[in-house]
């Protein structure tokens, strides 16, 4: 089994998950910003591939705050990037559904937000209020019976925020989906998002390209559908357990696994 240095030295490109890679919600994690160093003084091309449902200049402001230097990676992109361009092209009005900073940042981007009539709403978390996503079925019932569209910015289930486990948005999304209602997902494990970050790092080949991420419905069922090679995170959401043995099976993957497991990046 090679280490993750001799690994990372067969392709061009990186494509590197945040939450739970880099960071915990709060801090870097330890050695996760000396290694993406490394990599790029070695002539790695470096792209941060996140499910944040913000944009990328919002995302890059937060590892700025968290000492993230601009110097350790090439470019970011988020599936709050994607699903804003979705949803101001065309323009109209959109229901909401997360923070209240969470809606600020939409606003501020071009999303025109209303509280009623709506048929699509943007779902970016759950609120400040509700930190349960059963405490919305009565909600998403109420919005799925008026069959609107929820646009799901943040396609993970769960994060690990100053070592507890938090829900997303895609907690919601499933559950809504599972009373009636129609999803427009945004980013892992949808190809799109990993057609704008090969964009970012110039289209290289995908076979030059090396996933890395910690979410298993996400990270790595995303770069084995889209055909990459991954390294997977285990001290993530996954708190150090390896990746299932009947993982590609349950997900028509074939004989697919990832070229290596390690506890993170240090």
């Amino acid at each position: 089994m090679p280490s993750l240095d001799a690994l990372v030295g067969r392709y061009s490109t990186i494509l590197c998950d945040i939450w739970g890679v880099i960071h915990d919600g709060g801090q870097l994690l330890p050695g996760a910003a000396g290694r993406l160093a490394g990599w790029k003084r070695d002539g790695k091309t470096i792209i941060l591939v996140t499910n944040a449902p913000r944009p990328a200049s919002t995302v890059q402001q937060w590892l700025d705050a968290l000492g993230l230097p601009r110097s350790a990676y090439d470019a970011i992109t988020s599936s709050g990037e994607a699903g804003i361009a979705a949803l101001t092209s065309p323009p109209r009005g959109i229901g909401f559904l997360g923070t209240r900073d969470d809606r600020a940042d939409l606003v501020a981007h071009g999303v025109t937000i209303i509280n009623a009539r709506f048929t699509e709403l943007a779902c970016t978390g759950l609120d400040e209020a509700r930190d349960d996503p059963a405490d919305y079925r009565v909600l998403l019932g109420n919005l799925a019976g008026a069959d609107v569209l929820l646009h799901c910015l943040n396609p993970d289930r769960v994060v690990i925020h100053h070592g507890r486990r938090e829900p997303c948005a895609g907690a919601l999304a499933d559950l809504y989906e599972t009373l009636g209602g129609r999803v427009c997902w945004y980013g892992k494990p949808h190809a799109p998002i990993y057609d704008h970050a090969l964009k970012l790092a110039g289209n290289p080949p995908r076979s030059a390209v090396l996933a890395i991420g910690d979410g298993l419905v996400t990270d790595m069922l995303g770069a084995a559908r889209y055909g990459l090679d991954a390294v997977f995170v285990s001290n993530g959401i996954n708190a150090g357990k390896p990746v299932p043995n009947d993982f590609a099976r349950r997900n028509g993957l074939g004989d697919w696994q990832p070229r290596l497991t390690v506890a993170d990046l240090s």
